[in-house]
């Protein structure tokens, strides 16, 4: 089981094994069940230990629509608290990060709390004299998540004390993160500490079921990719050289059907995915051999070479990730309303590596990823229009039919039988229907 949760929602038609309903995506009232059994119960990405390192810094977020805190404790551990003073209810911290100090200090009537949420200080202690006030008593603390836990630096939470273990959840989605910090030479990363954030106004999971979708980008994206390859046509001719990577990140959205149909996904427990690498990232440039000399003598040549021809580009952590670890960066899936998205898009530096490689990244995260650039403005426009279309009536049902059926399955994963299957989509909808308390 994925979680249970009280008064269950019957879903079974809803979901069927190649289409969902409609009111999956826009129905208010399964939008607040999917927060309650999916958000509230399973592991939810919070934040990554480098954006708290020191005793007193925090970072506050969401877990589906519960304000939280990620802080670094005095015993050097990260604790997940939620953003409450439980005296008068008041947020304890307003800001999106900062120190703390030496403990947080409610500006409302100072109560003091340690970063574990212990109760550190009350003013005028007396006034709690016979009464059944007991600074011991937990209901007095600020309260704790009820499991934190991290991989490879990235750390989760979870809202309830039952169900699978960080790592028996993530199953093979830790190649997201392995593939990440691998590429390091120091073998860790650290957070750029700001992100894009971007309000979308459609559904959250039409976002995930678009970053494997094998056939949208050379439909979509097709005139900013024409536009890259002229360019990089110039260059070429003029100059006789090949163009920056740069460039590459957008042609590539030029290629035919059938490369895409090429490539491999796969769908795990728990409704992640994986999305195979569809180009190249290691070009003969001086940046790039000087980084791969020092992975060459950090890890040895054999396994230098499996970490950098790893064959992933997107991997999606069910269901608050997308990770795209080749390219250092990932966007955190924060549902707010059932037509209203926000992502955050954060960046990462490989520890140990050049700056030119952090410098490649970033190409990448503003040129495909920020919320100023035409491949995003594609995604968004697409999105809002799916999401208006199915708040209407001309169809109730939602298409999943490609491959349905053919994608062989082994040991619990599921193996796409063509680059377009929609067996991420198919998966995804499982693993909510089991959440949903559904079929599975």
């Amino acid at each position: 089981m994925l979680g249970e949760a009280e008064k269950p929602v019957d879903v079974r038609h809803l979901v069927e094994p190649d289409r969902v309903h409609r009111s999956c995506y826009v129905d208010q009232g399964i939008f607040d069940r999917e927060i309650e059994t999916i958000y509230h119960q399973s592991w939810i990405y919070v934040g990554h230990e480098t954006q708290v390192k020191k005793p007193g810094d925090y970072c506050t977020t969401v877990i589906g629509k519960q304000p939280v805190i990620m802080v670094r404790g005095k015993d050097k551990r990260v604790h997940v608290l939620y953003n409450r003073c439980p005296h008068r209810g008041a947020m304890m911290c307003s800001d999106r990060q900062g120190n703390a100090g030496s403990a947080f200090r409610c500006t409302y009537h100072a109560w003091q709390f340690n970063f574990d949420g212990s109760v550190e200080s009350i003013p005028v202690m007396q006034g709690y004299d016979n009464t059944r006030f007991d600074i011991r008593d937990p209901q007095f603390r600020m309260r704790p998540a009820a499991r934190v836990d991290s991989y490879r630096g990235f750390v989760f939470a979870s809202l309830v004390d039952s169900g699978p273990d960080l790592k028996t959840f993530l199953g093979g989605a830790t190649a997201a993160f392995d593939d990440m910090c691998d590429r390091a030479p120091d073998g860790e990363v650290e957070i750029v500490p700001t992100c894009f954030r971007m309000i979308q106004k459609s559904n959250w999971k039409i976002f995930l079921e678009n970053q494997l979708d094998s056939l949208h980008p050379s439909v979509v994206h097709e005139s900013t990719g024409r536009a890259a390859r002229v360019v990089e046509t110039d260059i070429e001719k003029r100059t006789g050289k090949k163009p920056p990577l740069s460039y590459h990140y957008l042609s590539a959205f030029t290629m035919a059907f059938d490369f895409w149909d090429n490539m491999l996904t796969r769908g795990y427990p728990y409704g992640h995915c994986l999305l195979s690498s569809y180009m190249s990232l290691r070009p003969k440039d001086p940046d790039t051999l000087a980084y791969e000399k020092i992975m060459y003598q950090r890890y040895g040549k054999d396994r230098a070479e499996e970490i950098l021809n790893g064959n992933i580009h997107h991997v999606l952590v069910y269901p608050s990730l997308s990770v795209q670890s080749p390219l250092q960066q990932l966007r955190a899936v924060r549902p707010i309303a059932p037509d209203r998205t926000l992502t955050e898009i954060w960046h990462f530096r490989l520890k140990g590596a050049p700056e030119p490689i952090y410098r490649r990244a970033l190409d990448y995260y503003y040129l495909v990823n920020s919320p100023s650039t035409m491949i995003n403005a594609d995604d968004l426009h697409n999105f809002w229009k799916c999401h208006e279309g199915l708040r209407t009536e001309g169809g109730e049902w939602v298409s999943f039919h490609r491959n349905a059926g053919q994608d062989p399955v082994e040991n619990g994963v599921t193996k796409s039988i063509t680059g377009m299957s929609e067996q991420p989509m198919r998966n995804m909808f499982k693993a909510w229907s089991e959440y949903m308390g559904g079929r599975a």
